[in-house]
């Protein structure tokens, strides 16, 4: 037995199929509500962090945004719990989820080390 569902979710709909009456589109549901709040709370953390560095750092010039992403992934890098917080959020939501969700001059400059930075630890991880 296979049945068509469609759930609406107020932000997006998803569907799939049912196959043999038993499925799993609420756990589906919960997990991917589970990575919008991991992927939301890493990026309100990412936000405040350059809201931070741009009091030490011009938020004007290109060297200052570039300071400002530096500085920002080296604190991340060295803090191992926020550290797997934002790969866990990368994982989730992808680094163009970052982008939507950041806004702050140096964001642009931060998302391009923010790539550097998730492939170095993929690389050491492996």
């Amino acid at each position: 037995m296979e049945s068509k569902i469609i759930v609406n979710t107020g932000g997006g709909s998803f569907e799939g199929n049912n196959v043999g009456g038993e499925g799993n589109i609420i756990n589906n549901y919960k997990s991917i509500r589970q990575n919008e709040q991991t992927l939301a709370e890493a990026a309100a953390e990412i936000q405040k962090l350059l809201e931070q560095l741009e009091k030490s750092y011009p938020a004007t010039t290109t060297v200052g945004k570039m300071a400002i992403a530096t500085e920002t992934i080296s604190q991340i890098d060295s803090n191992p719990t926020l550290a797997a917080r934002i790969l866990s959020a990368l994982q989730a939501g992808g680094i163009s989820a970052f982008e939507q969700l950041l806004n702050h001059p140096a964001a642009s400059f931060f998302i391009s080390a923010l790539g550097d930075w998730q492939s170095t630890k993929r690389q050491i991880s492996s």
